[in-house]
């Protein structure tokens, strides 16, 4: 299964942690995973402040820590970007889990 945890603190984003693999294919043939890898690939690739993020890859592990303030455009990618993974957890149930917490 796939996890993803969702953190935010005070009005703004914290961090994301994607991280597994969904197991509902063949490894190089899961849909689910590939999904998932291609909205959070484009996500990151769409933010424009770089500098304000810790970002972390590895196979079935992307860490994003905000450093500080989020702008405008920024927060715009992030918000699609969440919504697009409920949309997979919605069609996939038990293949991809989204936690959000707020502190």
């Amino acid at each position: 299964m796939i996890k993803v945890e969702i953190q935010y603190k005070g009005n703004g984003l914290d961090h994301i942690r994607v991280r597994g693999h969904a197991n509902t294919a063949e490894y190089g043939h899961d849909l689910v995973c590939a999904a998932v890898s291609a909205v959070t690939i484009g996500a990151l690739n769409a933010l424009e402040q770089e500098d304000s993020y810790d970002i972390s890859i590895e196979e079935g592990d992307v860490e994003v820590v905000a450093k500080g303030h989020i702008d405008e455009h920024d927060m715009t990618v992030i918000e699609t970007f969440i919504i697009q993974l409920k949309t997979i957890e919605e069609s996939n149930h038990g293949a991809l889990e989204i936690k959000e917490r707020k502190d």
